[in-house]
């Protein structure tokens, strides 16, 4: 059975830019690399806390038809606002923090490929409370 969620995976034009950004900017661990043969990186795993990663990949990233069903990554953050001041700290343009209609914190932005990531603050009322581990 399903016990949690594993990776993201994305494709992403520049890898060295995204491992920056991921790694520099919103603080994530490199867990290991993707390397062809004679050494050259083309890929990253990257720790998102527990036991879930992001994958990276060097490669194409197409606009596609506009109907692709990935809609965003959400990264659980421990104190939304601290979070959010530390990434615009860093260069990181964020919007701002709202309360969402599950009652839980939020903010967005997006990596260097144009991919949407959401941060994501329990609250005691969040609608996620009463199913988390």
């Amino acid at each position: 059975m399903v016990k949690g969620l594993a990776h993201v995976c994305f494709v992403v034009r520049d890898l060295d830019k995204a491992v920056e950004f991921y790694v520099d900017k919103l603080g994530l661990a490199m867990a290991f690399e993707f390397k062809h043969a004679d050494g050259r990186r083309y890929g990253a795993y990257l720790r998102a806390g527990g036991r879930c990663f992001i994958e990276l990949f060097q490669g194409e990233v197409t606009a596609g038809d506009g109907k692709a069903s990935f809609q965003h990554i959400c990264l659980e953050v421990d104190d939304i606002e601290k979070t959010v001041a530390e990434l615009q700290a860093r260069g990181v343009e964020v919007g701002p923090v709202t309360l969402g209609c599950d009652q839980s914190y939020q903010a967005w932005l997006a990596d260097v490929d144009g991919n949407k990531i959401e941060l994501h603050a329990y609250t005691p009322d969040s609608w996620q409370k009463p199913h988390l581990a």
